[in-house]
């Protein structure tokens, strides 16, 4: 008379694991029932009994316990069969991704990029390879490979020949003097329109705001300062961006730190940032000048709490004129100062660090763009 079939003995980490999918109940259903029939056979049940708990066939737990005995847990792991034989081999989705991730000019096309009809009457009349493939599951070979329909970005390389020495003596400034460094920049054009955001409305029943077609009020600058030290952001309104109004806000950053003591300030490379005048007040004062490389804006700091301050000063906003807008954006600069770690300044200033590394495509040295609040 044959033997009865059982499971072999589980070693201790395979009772444990059977245990903790048994108990807890939240894998999938397969994996549950067959750790289930596992542990019903080791405490010595046979396979009538067990079909029976498990509401399965006799033959489909016998097939479990075996499968058990010669590959372990692995048997948990459904292995689905039937259907259709594979069409392509590995080698033939390997060659629909790079086909659909080059440029259609590049093969001779005269389009710009694909579409999944184009793509696949493409891959039919391929010469010496021939890949018939419908668009539905065209799609789901792209899905499954990581390759999805996005927006085409642009973004600059800089060709400063100091690169690499204007992004070092930045870092070691932020890294080692970080009580010691301010940041500078222009924030705008801002002009008196509507803009729009998003804001908590009924549902299909969106908060509007009126078009303009006349615009007549000008646009102003924000010329903005931010201490890393201190995280604090502060700034003000100018018609026009200029070496006079650069300098005055290089002495409101100076009149910060009046101990004499050396200072840093982190700007970009426009012309009004590097006069002559600008340059020699700084020697005579303390202040070192770090610049960003060309095409490079993004090393500088201040680019992070621009974000937020867009965000919710402009954004979703019908300011009536400057004198308004200015106001509302002072006010904002108070509450922002007065509550730098709010989740919600921390939360728009990391997703603004995210935007400014994917538009430039470029990370600092490997690592995420310096922030006090980061």
């Amino acid at each position: 008379m044959a033997e009865p079939v059982r499971v072999r003995r589980p070693t201790d980490q395979e009772g444990q694991r059977l245990q903790q999918i048994v108990r807890r109940g939240s894998t999938n259903w397969v994996r549950y029932r067959r750790a289930t029939m596992l542990l019903a056979s080791a405490d010595g049940n046979r396979v009538p009994v067990i079909a029976q708990l498990v509401q399965a066939n006799e033959d489909t737990v016998r097939d479990v316990i075996h499968r058990f005995n010669e590959i372990g847990l692995a048997c948990l792991d459904p292995r689905w069969a039937g259907g259709r034989p594979r069409l392509l081999s590995p080698d033939d989705e390997d060659f629909v991704v790079a086909t659909a991730t080059t440029r259609p000019t590049k093969l001779a096309q005269p389009f710009t990029r694909w579409s999944l009809r184009k793509l696949a009457a493409y891959l039919r009349k391929v010469h010496g390879r021939v890949i018939r493939i419908c668009r539905e599951a065209l799609r789901c070979l792209l899905a499954r490979r990581g390759i999805t329909f996005q927006r085409t970005k642009t973004w600059k390389e800089s060709t400063d020949p100091e690169y690499d020495a204007k992004l070092d003596r930045i870092e070691h400034v932020l890294d080692n003097l970080p009580d010691r460094v301010f940041t500078f920049d222009e924030f705008g054009p801002l002009g008196i329109r509507p803009t729009g955001g998003s804001c908590w409305v009924e549902r299909g029943r969106p908060d509007r705001v009126p078009t303009t077609y006349h615009r007549t009020h000008g646009v102003t600058y924000f010329h903005g300062c931010y201490s890393v030290g201190d995280d604090t952001l502060w700034g003000v309104n100018r018609r026009h961006k200029g070496a006079a109004n650069t300098l005055a806000a290089l002495k409101s950053i100076r009149s910060v730190r009046p101990d004499g003591a050396p200072i840093y300030v982190i700007l970009d490379n426009l012309s009004a940032h590097k006069g002559t005048k600008i340059r020699a007040w700084a020697k005579k004062h303390k202040v070192e000048l770090c610049f960003t490389p060309t095409n490079a804006s993004w090393a500088n700091p201040v680019e992070v709490p621009f974000g937020p301050l867009r965000q919710f000063t402009l954004a979703n906003s019908h300011h009536p004129n400057h004198t308004v807008q200015t106001r509302e954006l002072h006010r904002y600069l108070r509450w922002r100062n007065a509550n730098a770690r709010h989740p919600d300044i921390l939360a728009a200033q990391r997703r603004e660090r995210v935007r400014v590394r994917s538009e430039r495509g470029i990370r600092w040295g490997g690592r995420p763009i310096p922030s006090a609040a980061a």
